[in-house]
């Protein structure tokens, strides 16, 4: 592994920038000298010359001119990571993988923006067990099944029915409501990685066929099609409105537990007062 600094990279980029050793020093805030001993030992890092010095100019080389596009990335990235790193108070991410938070989304939303303005909140929508914890992709989860992973921590801030999601046009639309047994022989609608809905919702003797979909968007579009039925939390019909499609209530289903997630190790300083909004929400509704 070569031996390469940061400092090295951005005497480089600042030589090529400003054109020459003296205006790079003024730029870096260094001397000549130092700048000219930076790159020395960059261009011994890597056994190869990455300018050509003339008494008017500096240029790159060919290996120069390939070597200064990767260093602008490299430095960008690391940019990018000191930025991310030290914003993590002023923004929040809330990843959830299919409907938010239902018909609570808004409220949450306009309490936080009012009572942290100093803390913008952003939800992000990720298809993933975690709803996209695991991924870096946010920093607090909003899911609807257990994460077996001793990384996250959880906690239940309120209970969601269980909607069937059908056909406008089927005939069981035409019911206030459905019990389990009334979808035993259609075809049940499943995302395995993240959906709430399974076949041991049915006794053993009595469960429905399957097929496996991907993403809510499959489920909403095979559903209004009559290729089958779906069994969701109630949040994805204030979320999923659909032309097309009904959600009636399955009266006998047990409801659904609603969890926030965090790091255990390193949770959000925001991760109290989310669990507190939350809470409150669905237990006042």
């Amino acid at each position: 592994m070569h031996d390469i600094e940061l400092r090295q990279l951005r005497c480089l980029v600042a030589i090529v920038d400003e054109g020459t050793f003296t205006d790079a020093a003024i730029a870096l805030g260094v001397s000549q000298a130092a700048v000219s001993r930076t790159l020395a030992a960059l261009e011994r890092a890597l056994s190869v010359r990455l300018l050509r010095r003339t008494s008017r100019e500096v240029t790159p080389t060919a290996a120069g001119v390939r070597v200064v596009a990767q260093a602008r990335r490299v430095l960008a990235d690391v940019s990018d990571l000191v930025r991310e790193a030290t914003s993590g108070h002023t923004r929040l991410r809330i990843g959830y993988a299919w409907s938010a938070l239902g018909r609570h989304t808004v409220a949450f939303q306009r309490r936080w923006s009012a009572a942290h303005h100093d803390t913008d909140l952003h939800l992000v929508r990720v298809n993933s067990p975690s709803a996209g914890l695991a991924e870096g992709a946010c920093d607090l989860a909003v899911v609807r099944r257990p994460l077996d992973d001793r990384r996250f921590e959880t906690a239940i801030v309120g209970l969601e029915r269980r909607l069937c999601a059908l056909a406008a046009d089927d005939p069981l639309a035409r019911r206030r409501s459905l019990r389990l047994a009334d979808l035993a022989d259609r075809v049940l609608l499943v995302d395995r990685r993240t959906g709430t809905a399974s076949p041991d919702l049915w006794p053993a003797e009595a469960r429905p066929a399957t097929e496996d979909i991907h993403d809510v968007d499959d489920w909403l579009t095979l559903i209004a099609a009559g290729r089958g039925v779906g069994v969701t939390a109630e949040s994805t019909a204030y979320q999923y409105p659909r032309p097309g499609i009904g959600y009636r209530p399955v009266r006998d289903a047990e409801p659904v537990a609603v969890r926030l997630a965090w790091w255990r190790d390193d949770p959000h300083p925001a991760f109290q007062a989310v669990l507190e909004l939350l809470t409150e929400l669905y237990r006042t509704g």
